[in-house]
């Protein structure tokens, strides 16, 4: 098997189901070489006619080469070497045009896929990273007019009035996008984005801010997370894409020596202003609901103080370094996770607790 299919004397094959036809033919064709004296014309001239009358059935193109290598043998057992050695490289010729003109083919067709594929790719990250220049003026007031006082979301997502008053920076996003609960930024990174949610975990995997299909998505507040009550950990979700958009340098914090530089994460919701200060940053992955094991995405809420220090333990032992930086039963928590390739279903996770004001 090769990287992109499977090779049985000689022949390419792309699938598993052509590849076990082919496996078929060859079985034919050893069983026939067995069988048949090559030195033999009457034995070869006779299997050549039950080939060509179709007494074996062949379901690729094994059977023609095997046709051609019997007739091959009978011109060499005729003593016309020659003559054998010319239609051998006649033949030989004849199927490396045919597998460069298939290559050529796989290439053209290989070659169209990526080109339209990194157009479409193209399109939609100039696409996205114009929408987010635009979200960014907009939250700095740059050529955008204050929102009016009473300009507010209007349900929260219990649809529900909101308690809170919108900060005024966030009115004006607040007012495009309905779903804005917030905002976060990782100095010296990518990572400067507004951050929704809506009542799932997979709409913002697959759509952008205006609710465009889009596969850098955006980031987007756990579903069962809430910035009012507030819960103890706001667990926020990026894609890591390659390009650097969304969460794909989150894990810069992989080395201590940017930890060091980048201590602190800026994230506010749309009501109020935070600094949070990292703690913990660790590889997980997902895992499946039999698995008895710490799950970092399903603490949201400690419901007691034992909770909260047994969550923190675990975190701390998978820590890749030692900030020595520590939370008490009380302080809020911020959780940024994205995918990690090393494993399957791996995951990067930042943690970081809030900064009191002073």
């Amino acid at each position: 098997m090769t990287q992109t299919g499977y090779t049985v004397e000689g022949r390419h094959f792309r699938t598993k189901s052509d590849y076990a036809r082919a496996l078929h033919d060859k079985q034919i064709m050893e069983r026939l070489r067995r069988e048949t004296d090559l030195q033999d014309r009457r034995q070869l001239e006779r299997l050549k006619k039950d080939l060509e009358g179709g007494k074996y059935k062949f379901f690729t193109l094994l059977g023609q080469d095997f046709l051609e290598e019997v007739e091959g043998y009978l011109q060499s057992v005729g003593g016309n070497s020659k003559r054998k050695l010319e239609e051998e490289a006649r033949k030989e010729l004849n199927r490396q045009n045919r597998r460069r003109k298939q290559i050529i083919a796989v290439c053209s067709l290989v070659a169209a896929g990526c080109m339209v594929y990194l157009g479409i790719y193209s399109y939609q990250s100039r696409r996205a990273s114009g929408t987010y220049d635009e979200a960014r003026r907009m939250k700095d007031g740059i050529g955008f007019s204050a929102a009016a006082p009473e300009a507010t979301p209007q349900f929260t997502l219990d649809g529900e009035q909101p308690p809170k008053e919108v900060l005024d920076k966030y009115k004006n996003l607040a007012n495009k996008y309905k779903r804005l609960i917030g905002w976060v930024k990782v100095d010296d990174t990518n990572i400067d984005y507004p951050v929704m949610q809506t009542d799932n975990n997979d709409y913002y995997l697959s759509h952008n801010l205006d609710q465009e299909a889009d596969r850098n998505g955006a980031v987007f507040l756990d579903k069962d997370c809430d910035v009012l009550k507030p819960s103890t950990n706001l667990i926020l979700y990026g894609h890591h894409m390659r390009s650097g958009m969304m969460f794909g340098q989150l894990d810069r914090y992989e080395k201590e020596s940017f930890w060091e530089e980048h201590p602190y994460i800026q994230f506010d919701t749309i009501y109020e202003e935070g600094t949070w200060e990292v703690m913990y940053v660790f590889r997980s992955r997902v895992y499946s609901q039999e698995e008895i094991v710490f799950k970092y995405y399903q603490f949201i809420d400690a419901n007691s103080e034992q909770e909260f220090d047994s969550n923190m333990q675990e975190m701390a032992a998978m820590s890749l370094y030692d900030t020595g930086v520590t939370a008490s039963y009380g302080d809020q928590l911020l959780t940024l996770s994205t995918c990690d390739y090393e494993e399957t279903n791996g995951r990067f996770v930042v943690v970081a607790k809030k900064v009191a004001k002073e």
